[in-house]
């Protein structure tokens, strides 16, 4: 079968309407989502800064990354890319990638970010180091809530990431950053 007529075979078999998401009615939360937020991403190897204002961030970034590649999607920030290298395997040597997340999730740590705001779907996995920018105010008790966020919303490609990148041998060694980045900061705006 030639490529063309399987690509065709595929389209015609995939279902004509999205799939529906269930009807969940979540009940009322019991517990601070934004302190939630903040002691399960610490928890899985993460780490929150409470900021004020982007200057805040940028002041880290100048901090601690001075002379280091940094490419920033956040503008404000330094190292803020209006452009991107068309080839990502440029972006290995990035020190530090600021993305702007859409929204986190209390239960787990996770910022959801879709391709709109990371540039090239590459950029939050190659860096050695991840942040992200996020609002208080945007935290949502559990998945629940975020896969109703997300809804039917137009994107080619989002994710969910929570914490850095992790991987343990049989002997339980913990490597950070194997597949990843070696660390994941959220700079939560008040």
């Amino acid at each position: 079968m030639s490529r063309d007529k399987m690509l065709l075979a595929i389209r015609e078999a995939l279902p004509k309407e999205a799939t529906a998401i269930p009807d969940y009615q979540p009940s009322a939360t019991s517990f601070d989502v934004v302190q939630k937020f903040i002691d399960t991403l610490v928890g899985i190897g993460g780490a929150v800064i409470k900021v004020s204002s982007l200057s805040v961030v940028n002041d880290y970034v100048i901090k601690h990354f001075s002379g280091q590649r940094v490419v920033s999607l956040v503008q404000g920030v330094d190292s803020y890319a209006t452009t991107l290298e068309a080839d990502p395997h440029l972006l290995e040597n990035v020190a530090l990638t600021v993305v702007p997340g859409a929204f986190g999730v209390a239960e787990n740590g996770a910022v959801w970010i879709t391709d709109g705001s990371m540039g090239d779907r590459a950029l939050p996995f190659i860096a050695n180091n991840l942040a992200m920018i996020i609002s208080a105010q945007d935290i949502v008790p559990t998945l629940h809530e975020a896969y109703q966020r997300i809804g039917a919303d137009g994107y080619n490609f989002g994710t969910f990431i929570a914490g850095p990148s992790k991987t343990a041998d049989i002997e339980q060694s913990l490597v950070l950053g194997a597949h990843g980045p070696k660390s994941n900061t959220i700079f939560l705006l008040a």
